[in-house]
């Protein structure tokens, strides 16, 4: 039996090079996962260099590294500034965020993040968190749910999926959840619609785009000037904030310009937005979804 791979990390090279990692210098992975791109920032890192890697889930905990230079903290990025400084950082010099859900979420079937096995209806990221998704499907409002399903989905019929789930309450697994929404999907677009009821209760449950928000305001705060933000988004409501925040430095795109119509931005934006290779789509499918986006902050 081949052992059980935590996650491939999707755009690792390119991601490491939009870094551009100074050996001395001070790093952070909000997203552990695996520690693949963890990984690859130590082998840069000098002596003097620092890393830390967070994750809010503790199962991350068996991957960290045995090195001096690396420090785990279990916890949410959203507190990033926090953890930072009670470890000791002042400032990093780099931060790297892959938003994916780890392959380890998807094949440990019990966490209830897939589509593909029953189970309970979990997806909690940090399992010490006490909402789940059942607990989300089983009390939301059938137009609180109607709006999860559209905001965070995608999903046009979300208001006959929403009446659908209330009128199968109360739901324990995967399996009843996919059984009272089946019948609404196109054979043809099944998985895929699936994918995105899923996805979008997953983010509900764990909070992830409010966590990003704050995420991505703090790291005005804790970045060295000319310090570098590598950010990894799989679906277009993750992306439009990373992208509306290096280009006016806000989540919501506000411009503001100056007397000669120019935008004050704390952040230049380094390259255009990388995708995965055919090649890579290939050996890892799951990063097809993959943007990268790098920017560098302003010295001021």
């Amino acid at each position: 039996m081949q052992p059980t791979v935590y996650h491939i990390p999707a755009l690792l090279n390119e991601s490491i090079e939009g870094l551009a990692i100074k050996p001395g210098g001070s790093y952070v992975d909000v997203t552990y996962g695996g520690g693949g791109h963890s990984r690859a920032i130590m082998e840069r890192l000098g002596r003097e260099g620092r890393l830390m890697g967070m994750d809010q889930d503790m199962d991350a905990w068996s991957n960290r590294l045995q090195d001096e230079r690396f420090t785990f903290a279990h916890g949410n990025f959203a507190y990033v500034k926090n953890f930072l400084r009670y470890y000791g950082f002042d400032g990093v010099d780099g931060i790297l965020a892959d938003l994916g859900v780890s392959f380890h979420h998807f094949d440990a079937v019990e966490r209830g993040f897939t589509f593909r096995a029953d189970a309970p209806l979990d997806m909690r990221m940090n399992r010490g968190a006490s909402f789940t998704a059942s607990d989300l499907l089983n009390t939301y409002s059938e137009e609180r749910l109607a709006d999860v399903l559209y905001l965070y989905g995608e999903l046009r019929q979300s208001r006959r999926l929403a009446a659908a789930i209330v009128k199968a309450r109360p739901m324990a697994t995967t399996g009843e959840l996919v059984n009272a929404v089946r019948p609404l999907l196109k054979a043809a677009q099944e998985k895929k619609e699936l994918s995105m009821v899923f996805q979008a209760l997953r983010i509900e449950v764990n909070g992830e785009l409010d966590a990003l928000r704050k995420l991505l305001a703090q790291t005005l705060e804790v970045l060295h000037p000319g310090g570098r933000l590598a950010v990894i988004t799989y679906h277009s409501l993750e992306d439009r904030l990373v992208k509306n925040f290096m280009r006016t430095g806000n989540v919501e795109g506000r411009l503001d310009k100056d007397f000669y119509g120019r935008v004050n931005t704390p952040w230049r934006v380094v390259g255009k937005v990388v995708v995965p290779t055919a090649e890579e789509v290939a050996r890892n499918p799951r990063s097809r979804s993959a943007k990268l986006r790098v920017a560098e902050l302003i010295a001021t």
